[in-house]
C-alpha cells in the first residue's frame, strides 16, 4: 500500500561551516518532529560525519534519516547525493576526501566544522576545507554516485551561484541527474515559467536548512510503500503509482 511521506532532504548540520552551531542532531530531529516530517536528509558540504549521530537521535521518533552529502564539483556545482547503506556513504566520503584540496579550514573565515553526537556533545572538529570544490567534475561526481548505487539531485538550480545552471549555463545531455531541486526562494508557478525546458527531469524542493527554524520550510511529499531510497528511486519515475509532489 502506498503512503505519503513528508520529506525535507536538504539539511545541513553544524559540520557545515556555513550553518549555525545549534544545528546539532538532537535539535534537528526535534524541529523535524514539530514540522511533522517523516524523512529528513543530512547533506553537509563534502562530508557525512554527522549522519550516524542524527540517526541515533531519531531513534524512536518515527523519523527516517537518509545519509548523504552535498558534493561540490570542480566547476563549483552542488550535487546532493544519497546512499541506501552506510558502506556506500562511507566510501563516497572517502572518495570526496581524496579529491578535496590539501588545505585546512580557516575557522575564523569560514566557520567551525563540528562533529557532534546525539547528545549535543562535541566529539571533534573536521579540519579539512569542506567548503572547497573537489577535484571531481560534475560528470565524475555523478559517475561515482551511480557506481555506489546512490541517487543524485542537482541542488537549487534556480540559485545564481553553485547550481548547475549558474556554473555551466545548461544541463548537458550526458549529465543524468535523478532529479532537480528548486530552492524555497522560487514558487512552483515561477519555476514552471522559468524552467519549462527542464520538465524532462523530476523536480523536488527542500529547505536547504542552515538554521533550525528553516527545517521544513519547503517539503516534498513522496508517495511510496516505505521510506527507502529504492522506493524514492521508483517514485522519481512514477513507478507503480509512486510519485513525488512538491508542496
Amino acid at each position: 500500500m502506498l503512503k505519503r511521506f513528508r520529506a525535507d532532504l536538504h539539511i545541513h548540520t553544524c559540520l557545515s561551516p556555513c550553518s549555525e552551531l545549534d544545528m546539532n542532531p538532537r535539535d534537528i530531529v526535534d524541529r523535524a518532529r514539530e514540522a511533522e516530517l517523516d524523512i529528513i536528509g543530512i547533506t553537509d558540504h563534502n562530508s557525512a560525519e554527522n549522519v550516524e549521530a542524527t540517526r541515533r537521535a531519531a531513534r524512536g521518533t518515527g523519523i527516517t534519516v537518509w545519509g548523504g552529502m552535498e558534493i561540490t564539483s570542480s566547476e563549483e556545482v552542488h550535487v546532493l547525493a544519497f546512499f541506501g547503506g552506510a558502506d556506500a556513504l562511507r566510501r563516497m566520503q572517502e572518495i570526496v576526501y581524496e579529491y578535496l584540496p590539501p588545505q585546512e579550514n580557516d575557522e575564523k573565515f569560514y566557520g567551525e566544522q563540528v562533529i557532534v553526537n546525539e547528545f549535543k556533545e562535541v566529539m571533534g572538529f573536521n579540519r579539512r576545507l569542506l567548503i572547497a570544490a573537489t577535484g571531481l567534475n560534475v560528470q565524475g561526481v555523478l559517475t561515482e554516485i551511480a557506481a555506489l548505487g546512490g541517487i543524485s539531485i542537482a541542488s537549487h538550480i534556480d540559485k545564481q551561484a553553485f547550481s548547475v545552471l549558474s556554473q555551466l549555463g545548461f544541463i548537458p545531455e550526458d549529465l543524468r541527474f535523478h532529479a532537480l531541486e528548486l530552492s524555497p526562494n522560487v514558487s512552483r508557478t515561477e519555476a514552471e515559467a522559468k524552467f519549462a525546458s527542464l520538465k524532462k527531469f523530476p523536480w523536488v524542493s527542500f529547505s536547504d536548512a542552515h538554521h533550525v527554524t528553516d527545517i521544513g520550510r519547503r517539503v516534498t511529499t513522496l508517495l511510496m510503500e516505505e521510506p527507502t531510497l529504492d522506493e524514492m528511486r521508483q517514485a522519481l519515475v512514477d513507478g507503480g503509482g509512486r510519485n513525488v509532489v512538491w508542496e
